[in-house]
């Protein structure tokens, strides 16, 4: 997703991506480097790695969508707009996906300011580590996720 101010200048981009993972895990998925590259034998550095020990990443399987980076333009920072757009999101994963899981993978500091309880995710582990070489990515951190029935509470909700 793309947002744009009055100037139809860029103010925010979100992402999302849904994966068939009925014959694997979210944990093998992103093992297999397949999150981050569609082919990684042509794309990944050969010292790029993604090791995922979360123990529920194993039972997040079917249609999976993932929620992956969210930018938003500094000008529209703390205003509320980040926890809007996460409820778009969540809201067209729905409508298009309908999927099993919606997860993500999030830096720590979010939990701690309370922004991941803003975007809505129900749950959270540790023990997701990445490290992309060329694009200086060298990350742990926290698998976040919501159930399909989770989902479907939150897009349901009138608040």
């Amino acid at each position: 997703m793309i947002g744009v101010d009055k100037n139809n200048e860029v103010a925010l981009v979100e992402a999302a991506r849904l994966y068939d993972l009925s014959n694997s895990n979210f944990a093998e998925h992103l093992e297999s480097l397949k999150a981050f590259y569609a082919d990684p034998t042509m794309h990944a550095h050969p010292q790029d790695r993604c090791t995922c020990t979360a123990p529920s990443a194993k039972t997040i399987t079917g249609k999976v969508a993932y929620h992956g980076d969210f930018w938003l333009r500094a000008d529209f920072r703390r205003q509320g707009m980040a926890k809007i757009m996460a409820a778009v999101l969540r809201g067209a994963s729905f409508a298009m996906w309908a999927p099993d899981f919606v997860c993500g993978l999030a830096a720590r500091w979010l939990l701690h300011k309370g922004v991941l309880a803003q975007y809505g995710y129900a749950h959270h582990e540790s023990g997701a580590m990445l490290q992309l070489l060329e694009e200086d990515i060298s990350d742990d951190d926290l698998l976040v996720w919501l159930t399909g029935k989770e989902l479907r509470d939150l897009v349901a909700r009138c608040d």
